[in-house]
């Protein structure tokens, strides 16, 4: 469970994120049925994007949109306590585990659920990327990512090698956004 699929469909994702912006006027950090956002944003509260996680078929859909990031490979990662408290974000705790696994797509004893590949920040501070979380829920089953703490989003300094638990040696945490929820 918690298998990193890459190459989700983009309208599938837009579709949702923008049915849960319209018909249900979400704001970032609020969850509203099958759809959680989060801000992403400095220790300064400087703003760096949002990501937008959805309820599948069969796990959670993923989008990140970053800006105003070094350019770059950066690690990104679930954290599993929705706090992103300044200066250094550690108060979102470790990646989101609920499989108890060791970090990373490389590591033959991982992947964290809340492992993701490196998100590639441009020349113009910008940058995306997709995946689904297969066999993980918003909020309910086995592994819902929005327990009673809830969750945050983590973007860090360096890329994240894929391998090396826990966190796969990507430095520190430059953006953080909460995931508001519970059961």
């Amino acid at each position: 469970m918690g298998q990193l699929n890459v190459g989700l469909s983009a309208m599938v994702l837009l579709s949702l994120s923008a049915a849960g912006c319209s018909q249900n006027g979400i704001s970032p950090g609020e969850v509203s049925g099958n759809v959680a956002r989060a801000a992403l944003a400095a220790a300064d509260e400087t703003p760096h994007g949002e990501v937008i996680v959805a309820q599948g078929d069969n796990g959670l859909l993923v989008n990140i949109t970053a800006k105003g990031l070094p350019p770059g490979p950066h690690g990104v990662h679930i954290h599993e306590t929705g706090k992103c408290e300044a200066p250094d974000f550690k108060s979102a705790g470790g990646h989101w585990n609920p499989s108890d696994k060791q970090h990373g797509f490389d590591n033959p004893q991982g992947a964290h659920a809340g492992d993701f590949f490196n998100l590639d920040i441009g020349a113009d501070g910008s940058g995306a990327l997709e995946a689904t979380i297969s066999g993980a829920s918003l909020s309910d089953g086995e592994n819902p990512l929005l327990d009673a703490d809830g969750a945050a989003f983590v973007v860090h300094a360096g890329p994240d090698d894929l391998k090396t638990d826990p966190s796969g040696e990507s430095g520190g945490r430059l953006a953080c956004g909460v995931f508001v929820g519970g059961r």
